[in-house]
């Protein structure tokens, strides 16, 4: 497929890595896959009743956190990696197998985010290097951020929008560890980003703020009262299938 598409095709991202990598490592995949097992264990209710007398729900019910867990696609780290925080928070060691093809993780120098001028007055900024070119139709740019809702990892990504419809090589994912004090070991395959293809034209760049009409106020209200008063109202009527 080419970078536009044939007429009347969805648009498509293709990953592509070193042919000595194909196979090797693990390849980027829809993001849903990756939600994480803290939401996955969840019952979708709590065995009681909330305070409107509705069945009491836990955020398994939430659609919108569902929709976000599966927007775009995960990048997943392609060797597993031991990650030990010190008390110092600074003096991080890292750790790998011998032999592999690329170094998996390396240093940025702490003056690139102004450390240690608050916030990271404690803080080492790393990179996870990026075996993946992401290649995207014309007109679309990707976003890179941490992957949605993974609070329990022990890193955290700084996010950023690349133009990849023009930049023809990979991207690195810069990070800095937040986990306790103490080894981490992160498996091959851990997300260590969430890419969400955005089309630059569709971008809103306008807003407004002001005081809601009286048409407005009756309708939030309505909406209000249904959300809170009966069960599965966003599912059924106001919930866009992605």
């Amino acid at each position: 497929m080419s970078e536009a598409g044939a007429a009347g095709d969805e648009p498509q991202l293709e990953f592509l890595c070193d042919p000595a990598l194909l196979g090797t490592i693990p390849a980027p995949e829809r993001a849903i896959r990756f939600a994480p097992e803290w939401f996955r264990r969840l019952s979708r209710e709590m065995g009681m009743v909330d305070a409107h007398g509705l069945p009491g729900l836990t955020a398994k019910a939430c659609l919108p956190m569902t929709d976000a867990f599966a927007l775009g696609f995960v990048l997943p780290l392609p060797f597993d990696v031991t990650l030990t925080i010190p008390e110092d928070r600074v003096s991080i060691r890292l750790g790998w197998a011998q032999g592999l093809p690329f170094q998996p993780i390396e240093q940025h120098h702490p003056g690139q985010i102004g450390a240690p001028a608050p916030p990271f007055e404690r803080t080492m900024p790393l990179k996870f290097i990026n075996p993946w070119r992401v290649k995207v139709p014309d007109g679309y740019s990707v976003l890179f951020t941490h992957p949605l809702g993974r609070v329990d990892l022990p890193f955290s990504c700084f996010s950023g929008m690349v133009d990849c419809d023009r930049f023809a090589t990979t991207v690195n994912i810069p990070f800095a560890p937040t986990g306790p004090v103490g080894e981490h070991h992160l498996p091959a395959g851990t997300p260590i980003a969430q890419l969400v293809p955005l089309r630059r034209d569709a971008l809103v760049k306008e807003a407004v703020a002001r005081a809601a009409t009286e048409a407005e106020l009756a309708e939030e209200a309505a909406a209000k009262q249904r959300k809170y008063h009966e069960e599965s109202t966003y599912a059924r009527d106001w919930r866009v299938k992605k």
